[in-house]
């Protein structure tokens, strides 16, 4: 089996620190904070001049829930156009409505709009209220992609879910595990699932090099950014793994 993994990256420097790491694929987000929402033209434009992998913008307006407005459904689609303009691999989307069921009429429509880009259908997909239904739903709107935690709070927890899912999708879809993953539990999580392809953010937390500080405005200045050597443990842990298989 051949295996991929995508980094969530959160900046430029995280994007490049993945490519030369042995990523497959770059999810670019901004507002970590937030789970990840849409990055800013400057970014997503610079780092498709920068990267030679797979890039995939997210396409979230905001962070917290995932049932959007009419106004915040337009600001998608010309999100959506723009990474279409500057020669992006495809999107990341996903949009429920108020009963927990996949929003397919939008979502159709973002998946159209998209062409012929690809699309992964982010991690909304882990409040829906069926994830079964939820799974033919995105099928039928043309998503190539699911990201899911198992509607777990970290992959492993779900991993359950995860494989069923993936024996379900039955190569229709890609089932692709995300949220807690790591070299520690890498392996786990690819026994446990069956699934392909995997997604981390491989985050840590890089201090300021700021010489000044002003201490009496008590806020921490870090950096999140993409950890070179975790990523590098991930993809020597897939490799053993296919070896010993």
């Amino acid at each position: 089996m051949e295996y991929k993994l995508e980094i969530c990256s959160f900046n430029l420097a995280s994007a490049l620190i993945a490519q030369q790491s042995g990523a497959d694929r770059i999810e670019l987000c901004a507002s970590p904070e937030e789970g990840g929402t849409t990055p800013s033209a400057g970014l997503i434009r610079t780092a498709r001049e920068s990267l030679r992998i797979q890039l995939y913008p997210i396409i979230r307006p905001r962070g917290g829930d995932f049932l959007y407005t009419e106004e915040e459904y337009r600001i998608m689609l010309r999100d959506i156009d723009y990474c279409k303009q500057v020669g992006c691999n495809g999107v990341v989307i996903g949009m429920l409505l108020s009963d927990g069921s996949i929003d397919k009429q939008r979502c159709s429509r973002l998946v159209e709009a998209a062409y012929p880009l690809g699309v992964t259908f982010h991690r909304a997909f882990d409040w829906a209220a069926n994830p079964f239904e939820a799974l033919e739903d995105i099928i039928n709107i043309g998503c190539e992609r699911i990201l899911t935690s198992g509607q777990r709070p970290t992959a492993l927890e779900g991993a359950e879910l995860i494989d069923q899912l993936v024996r379900e999708a039955d190569d229709r879809i890609v089932i692709m595990p995300g949220s807690g993953v790591r070299s520690a539990n890498i392996i786990e999580i690819a026994e446990k699932t069956g699934a392909a392809e995997f997604h981390t953010s491989a985050r840590l937390k890089l201090a300021s090099a700021m010489e000044y500080v002003n201490l009496a405005m008590k806020e921490e200045q870090s950096v999140v950014m993409a950890g070179e050597e975790e990523i590098k443990k991930i993809k020597e842990a897939l490799a053993s793994f296919i070896s010993a298989t």
